[in-house]
């Protein structure tokens, strides 16, 4: 059995509950309670006490990758909750930038933690690289390989110490695989800038032979053309998942595009809304 909650999202319809540009959500499964990602700011923690969410419970932070959107509340989390271990991966610590169409964003997009904020968290820091297992069911990916084919749908760079500007090649995003008994493989993904297919086809990988069950991702397709749209979400679509939540950065036409497809079994979540599987 497992459930899960979202404490931030770019939308809601929840009374009480508000939202912002970022994700959170609070996961409980038989084995282990993990809260993924903290969003852009301390919202998750009020979102959470308006729906009665202990943040003092979760033995474990996964930090999908080094944006100040899945990261602002990590700080305020570590005062909160003063055990959990957090999942970092080792190259998130860079200075990111964005794209606005062919020119680098002016501001980062990256960690925005103080220096001060930084010293009193890292020493629960456990950097991730490759794939981690936390149970026997549940995996946090490390860095998703490239596959050929699968072009991102946004380029971002990394400022160095000199000054100069780097392609980064966002080998800081993870996702959080979960095998959820009999029903399959639910795969938690904050923004999949490597591609959802990329993350689909690694969980493959890490999950042989077995059923993806449900798709609870960021995809980062409000920027993509929209052949790259239909191509992506025809290959969603192809690999029959039991349900799929395409949120945050997915953008409002490929939310439409795969609830047109699905029905029913593309579900629009929201800040606020919880769920059982």
């Amino acid at each position: 059995m497992m459930n899960f909650t979202f404490l931030s999202e770019n939308k809601t319809d929840n009374p009480g509950c508000d939202a912002e540009h970022g994700l959170s959500i609070y996961i409980e499964t038989d084995e282990m309670t993990i809260l993924f990602d903290t969003g852009a700011s301390n919202l998750f923690e009020r979102n959470a006490e308006r729906k009665h969410i202990d943040l003092t419970k979760p033995e474990a932070l996964v930090i999908s990758h080094g944006h100040y959107d899945h990261t602002e509340g990590v700080p305020r989390f570590c005062e909160i909750n003063k055990t959990a271990p957090i999942y970092i991966h080792r190259d998130a610590f860079g200075e990111c930038y964005g794209m606005e169409g062919d020119k680098i964003d002016k501001k980062p997009c990256s960690l925005k933690w103080s220096q001060d904020e930084r010293k009193r968290i890292e020493d629960r820091f456990c950097l991730t690289e490759g794939p981690l297992w936390l149970t026997d069911n549940i995996v946090i990916s490390g860095t998703i390989p490239d596959i050929p084919g699968n072009e991102p749908t946004e380029k971002f760079f990394e400022k160095k110490a000199d000054g100069q500007m780097v392609p980064d090649p966002m080998n800081h995003e993870q996702f959080l695989g979960i095998r959820n008994g009999e029903k399959g493989i639910f795969l938690f993904s904050g923004c999949s800038h490597k591609g959802i297919i990329t993350v689909l086809e690694y969980s493959k990988q890490l999950f042989p032979g077995e059923k993806i069950a449900g798709i609870i991702a960021g995809m980062h397709l409000f920027s993509a053309t929209d052949e790259m749209r239909k191509t992506v979400v025809g290959k969603v679509i192809a690999e029959h998942p039991t349900m799929v939540m395409p949120v945050h950065c997915t953008g409002i036409e490929a939310i439409c595009m795969l609830k047109s497809e699905l029905g029913d079994q593309c579900i629009v979540a929201t800040a606020g809304n919880s769920y059982a599987y």
